[in-house]
């Protein structure tokens, strides 16, 4: 597995921040696209109450219940992860291989290529550019698909770090194109889109894999909670490769409680505008225009993306150089908290200051 390559991730590095004395519980971390307000209220009372010296239900059956519910789509169409990039590794193991080719549009969340690598899965890669806002040319892509023969596609909607997202007939359209192919359509961050379309209806095509991710809607990111929406065919089928016991007593717990709170996502999602208003305006008047984007998250060209990210941390704020994606010179930023934004602008406002004052003594 010596090809398999290191994927960069938002998040604290905690090593990092031990190098540079910082406390984990000090940073304000916009690097990860995450819901900054906290789990739904009582969730982590609640957990509490659970017995983890009993396995967890290796069927995640209640779970998979609740989910059904809210989704109306039958339990056995759902598929539970350790989060959905465990999803997207099982995906990889039951349908790729040496001899399939699969489609990954760049830039994008790199777990997709890593899932290709482990099972030696030839990857090809249809590039977007920063000069056409980082769309999607969908004609191209389903020549593309026609052209080389592919069995697999990875689509992330809203694609991960752009925040473009596309309609649902682009969506049909690449998926009637890939009639032989399995499509994987990534929708970690659709409880963030303001008027986001169902995909649900679509997996009756037979080659539709639909993953979501409770991480990032209701902040349970040290559980690690994802789910994958099929038919039943794949999800059996995914569901043989799945580890026994993959997702633990306290995220099966946490995951049912948190779909019973009615509104919760509603209230977040007000004030996770309100936020992305906020730095979006006072990002543009610093000179620093975020690049347009349908997500909570958004790019910033800012020059040197690992050099801003360092002045950054050095004042205890993290984002995400966005190198790993193939864009240096941009930085990716997630929305916290009204004050934890005001911060942050304080905080850029001093590195622009910097600069300006760098410039003029050159």
């Amino acid at each position: 597995m010596e090809g398999v390559k290191i994927c960069y991730h938002g998040g604290p590095n905690y090593a990092e921040l031990e190098k540079w004395a910082i406390l984990p519980d000090e940073i304000l971390d916009f690097s990860a696209n995450t819901n900054p307000f906290g789990p739904p209220p009582g969730i982590t009372e609640a957990l509490a109450e659970v017995d983890i010296a009993q396995y967890p239900d290796s069927e995640t059956s209640e779970l998979r219940r609740s989910l059904a519910l809210k989704l109306g789509v039958s339990p056995q169409n759902i598929l539970v992860g350790n989060g959905s990039t465990e999803i997207i590794r099982l995906a990889a193991l039951a349908y790729f291989g040496p001899d399939n080719p699969v489609l990954i549009i760049e830039p994008t969340f790199g777990e997709y290529e890593v899932a290709c690598q482990i099972v030696q899965a030839p990857v090809l890669k249809q590039q977007l550019s920063a000069q056409e806002g980082f769309k999607l040319n969908v004609k191209a892509c389903i020549e593309l698909i026609h052209k080389e023969k592919i069995k697999g596609v990875f689509i992330s909607n809203p694609n991960n770090p752009t925040g473009q997202y596309l309609a649902k007939g682009e969506v049909e359209q690449i998926l009637a194109a890939s009639d032989s192919s399995l499509v994987v359509l990534d929708e970690a961050y659709v409880s963030f889109v303001a008027e986001a379309w169902s995909s649900l209806d679509l997996i009756t095509a037979g080659n539709l894999v639909v993953v979501r991710s409770m991480t990032k809607d209701y902040a349970l990111a040290g559980l690690r909670l994802g789910y994958a929406i099929a038919t039943a065919q794949i999800t059996t089928t995914l569901r043989r490769l799945c580890p026994p016991w993959n997702v633990n007593s306290l995220a099966q717990r946490a995951g049912i409680l948190a779909l019973n709170e009615e509104g919760y996502l509603e209230q977040c999602q007000l004030k996770l505008k309100s936020a992305k208003d906020f730095l979006v305006a006072e990002l543009a008047r610093l000179g620093l225009p975020p690049l347009p984007s349908q997500a909570n998250f958004f790019l910033v060209k800012v020059g040197d993306g690992p050099k801003f990210r360092q002045a950054l941390l050095q004042q205890g704020i993290l984002v995400r150089d966005c190198t790993s994606f193939g864009l240096p010179q941009y930085i990716r930023l997630s929305p916290g908290t009204m004050p934890q934004c005001q911060r942050l602008i304080g905080a850029i406002k001093e590195i622009v200051r910097q600069r300006s004052a760098c410039q003029l003594n050159s």
